[in-house]
């Protein structure tokens, strides 16, 4: 039995938008890339049941099937796609270095380039009613989902920047808007709150949570306690949109390369590049203003222009 560690010019973490694509443009560049999916093969969009904002798909196309079409055409270039989950990394700190990756705490590779795709995980209440509706009408993107309830009524549930802006931009589609905020006040920017207090159709409800959310197969329904006085209310809504935050999946990386204070890699200017000189990062794990498949598809792209360019680099200056 050979003892010889497998060694990879491209190798890609994760299996999102971001990381097919990283892999489609790395193949065609004959970087020979190879894929560990992650625990969620295809990341978030594998949990979404219907993607109606992502070019290319005029009558829209469900998330599981998107995924899987990217996972083909990277494959038709070359990809090698392995199940696995990368659970350990070695940066180099040296142009020209080799990366040492650990998967599924056994295996053991080399890497002359990464592009780092994990995603962000959206963060949820934890309710056994929420978790079972999620792609029922229990969504965490309103920009996303947002457009399948025009006309409805719907809730939200969050008092941050994020929570306001996804109120303020599902008032402007949906019928009524209630919007749930657990303490009694906004962490949003004052400007965020006055958008939202100055919508009309935007009911805050402030002191509440949800108890349950109502509903067999799709949300029909809201259970909501007001958490002073103990009181309970009932609503009929179709959509419930959870948007208290985004956790990126960056727990393996850390102390090696440089992330902002909630854990998403810092890239440099306009690049894919982290502060590991062969190291890249596409995707949500470093974008947490857009969070979109068509934005991260994007940086995939630039990520793999920016592995092959440096892989250039480096044999450019290795003397004949």
């Amino acid at each position: 039995m050979s003892d010889t560690i497998e060694r990879i010019k491209c190798l890609i973490i994760g299996s999102g938008p971001a990381g097919y694509t990283a892999a489609i443009y790395a193949a065609r560049a004959d970087l020979k890339p190879v894929m560990y999916t992650g625990m969620e093969p295809g990341g978030q969009l594998t949990t979404t049941t219907e993607v109606d904002n992502f070019p290319g798909y005029p009558d829209g196309v469900d998330g599981p099937t998107m995924m899987v079409q990217l996972q083909q055409q990277a494959e038709r270039f070359g990809t090698q796609v392995r199940i696995g989950m990368v659970t350990a990394v070695t940066f180099s700190d040296e142009v020209g270095g080799i990366h040492k990756i650990t998967v599924d705490n056994a295996t053991k590779l080399e890497a002359e380039t990464v592009i780092i795709s994990t995603g962000a995980t959206a963060k949820y209440l934890g309710l056994p009613s929420e978790q079972r509706l999620r792609g029922g009408g229990v969504s965490a993107c309103a920009v996303c989902d947002g457009f399948f309830y025009k006309g409805q009524d719907v809730a939200i549930v969050g008092g941050g920047d994020t929570a306001a802006e996804e109120a303020t931009y599902l008032a402007n589609i949906c019928n009524k808007v209630t919007m749930l905020v657990r303490k009694d006040y906004m962490k949003a920017s004052k400007a965020m709150q006055h958008r939202v207090t100055s919508t009309k159709n935007i009911d805050l409800r402030y002191n509440t949570e949800i108890d349950e959310v109502l509903g067999d197969t799709v949300v029909e329904g809201l259970r909501m306690i007001n958490n002073e006085t103990g009181e309970k209310e009932t609503i009929a809504i179709t959509g419930l949109f959870i948007a208290i935050g985004h956790k990126p999946n960056t727990e393996i990386f850390k102390g090696q390369i440089d992330m902002d204070e909630t854990g998403y890699i810092i890239t440099k200017g306009k690049s894919t590049k982290t502060n590991k000189p062969g190291v890249f990062a596409s995707g949500d794990v470093q974008d947490k203003e857009y969070r979109q498949a068509v934005t991260a598809a994007g940086t995939g792209c630039m990520a793999a222009l920016d592995a092959e360019r440096y892989l250039v680099s480096i044999e450019s200056e290795v003397p004949a």
